[in-house]
């Protein structure tokens, strides 16, 4: 069914956006390496295991960049990924609200949103990190989908190590917004939003500039 598909995009953004969000408050925030590593660690686990239990049934998106990424290449239809985006903004939305419920709090939630210091920084660090991250999706899968779940989780964990200091590392407009949403502050997310939908753009172009073949 087709519907199984965007409801795989929402369960598997829950679990990243929720998981994720988990381990930042396990660490309580992000102010040194320590606390990096754990939350880079959480967010690509949770990617993992998402790619597992529910990657099978529609690709393992979990992230409306990603999806830009696919339609681009024409992978992917409008209409599944219009349905895509749908399901990864709710699943975010509900991993936070579920944060909420267990933390007790939303300034707790906000806790867990991504932020910046310096916005022109802000966004050259989601450009780039989201091109890598995209751009490593549509060549793994080409290449090699047994590899796939694995390389995609510690692309992702590399991400969080490189960008957590400059960005917060959303390079995944549905993760920013979970919290922020539920947070009830939505100051800094638009960054979130065009940088990495700049960034999955990039990736496509590069990728059709240095093609792949199946395997």
């Amino acid at each position: 069914m087709v519907i199984n598909k965007y409801l795989a995009e929402l369960l598997g953004t829950f679990i990243l956006v929720g998981v994720g969000s988990m381990g930042i408050l396990a660490v309580g925030g992000a102010g040194g390496a320590a606390e990096i590593i754990a939350i880079g660690l959480a967010f690509g686990l949770a990617l993992l295991a998402a790619i597992w239990v529910v990657g099978h049934v529609s690709g393992a998106h979990f992230n409306p960049a990603v999806t830009l990424g696919f339609l681009l290449n024409r992978d992917i239809s409008l209409s599944d990924a219009i349905g895509y985006w749908i399901g990864q903004f709710a699943g975010a939305g509900v991993a936070s609200l579920v944060i909420w419920a267990m933390a007790g709090s939303r300034e707790a939630v906000g806790l867990t949103a991504t932020t910046y210091d310096d916005l022109g920084t802000a966004i050259v660090v989601e450009i780039l990190l989201t091109a890598v991250f995209v751009w490593t999706i549509l060549a793994v899968v080409r290449r090699n989908m047994s590899q796939a779940p694995l390389a995609i989780s510690l692309v992702l964990v590399v991400v969080h190590l490189a960008g957590i200091p400059f960005s917060g590392a959303s390079v995944n407009p549905a993760r920013s917004f979970g919290p922020a949403a539920v947070a009830g502050d939505f100051g800094p997310i638009w960054v979130y939003f065009y940088a990495p939908l700049i960034g999955a753009a990039v990736a496509w172009a590069l990728y059709r500039l240095f093609p792949i073949e199946e395997s």
